[in-house]
């Protein structure tokens, strides 16, 4: 395959999809409304055709336009998108739709493809746009690949837990980061030892490109750093890539409660582990990048960045209402 063409392809995912795909040598077209500004403008190899997703007419004038061996779609959260688009994209040797961890409708230890049970998705969840139905959404964007490869497409998907990097708009891991770098005690909810599978953004993107090479049609993929440290780890590694030595200080619901805080207002906790299973998408020769290596990239483009993540977590007012009932105990 020489040519790809990416749905969405210039925020967080997308963004660092082309990079990947422009290192091993592809010619690479986006796909997106503009809503955001390009990365990639001026960048040799790279072309952009404007199109709303939702538009079939749109998308069928791309892949006439392109006419591209691999897609991407990185921007697919509604299961129509997914049957519309593998029903375009039908004859590309690869179209490879971004699903989520939260497909899962299972809490097992860990999450495995094809064993954990998938989320439910009704008629009315199907077109929902809430949060709430998110994972029902994609899972339902999963069996539409299933049934597509049933047709003959070599569609497959990818199911990152958490995603974290440069150039994340969603700030949960800025809010960590901002948290160790300011303040010389940091509130972790819990005892600390909360474990939310995470993956490095780069990681994703080489998974993209893995499955789209090597993976089979109809199947899906998890993908997560290969180390999962705990919250209160992760806090300690932030650290360690800032040089910096915060008190790390757990509180549990009824010292969060003094403050009107419950532990899953801090970004990055579940009261239940959350764990994927990355042992198949590693048989077609995935790896992934250390985890303390990935976290240092991450805080040094945060310290480069404009994110403080701090929309995304309790104010510093309500912690240290929270710090002062702990100083009592």
């Amino acid at each position: 395959m020489d040519t790809a063409l990416v749905i969405g392809g210039t925020r967080f995912i997308g963004r660092h999809l082309v990079e990947e795909l422009l290192s091993a040598g592809y010619g690479v077209t986006l796909f997106n409304r503009g809503n955001h500004e390009n990365p990639f403008a001026d960048r040799e190899g790279v072309d952009r055709v404007e199109g709303d997703r939702t538009n079939d007419s749109a998308l069928e004038g791309a892949r006439d336009a392109v006419d591209p061996d691999a897609v991407v779609d990185c921007v697919a959260y509604y299961p129509r998108d997914v049957r519309s688009a593998t029903r375009i994209f039908a004859d590309v040797d690869a179209y490879v739709y971004v699903s989520s961890g939260a497909a899962y409708g299972a809490e097992e230890i860990p999450k495995r493809e094809g064993s954990t049970p998938l989320e439910p998705c009704d008629e009315e969840q199907a077109t929902d746009d809430s949060h709430d139905s998110y994972g029902a959404r994609k899972a339902e964007g999963d069996r539409a690949i299933v049934a597509a490869a049933d047709r003959g497409v070599r569609a497959m998907s990818l199911r990152p837990p958490i995603v974290y990097g440069p150039h994340d708009y969603t700030e949960r891991f800025d809010y960590w980061i901002d948290r160790v770098e300011r303040f010389d005690r940091v509130i972790v909810p819990g005892d600390g030892t909360n474990v939310w599978h995470r993956v490095y953004v780069e990681d994703v993107a080489a998974a993209l490109r893995t499955i789209a090479e090597e993976g089979e049609a109809g199947e899906a993929y998890n993908v997560g750093d290969r180390h999962v440290p705990t919250l209160g780890e992760m806090v300690e590694l932030i650290a360690g890539a800032l040089d910096a030595d915060p008190e790390v200080v757990t509180a549990g619901e009824r010292e969060l409660a003094a403050a009107d805080l419950e532990p899953t207002d801090f970004p990055l906790y579940r009261p239940y582990p959350h764990l994927l299973d990355t042992c198949k998408l590693e048989s077609l020769g995935w790896s992934a990048t250390p985890t303390r290596e990935a976290i240092e990239r991450s805080v040094a483009d945060h310290l480069d960045s404009d994110r403080t993540g701090r929309e995304e977590g309790p104010d510093r007012e309500n912690e240290e209402r929270v710090l002062a009932v702990l100083d009592t105990v």
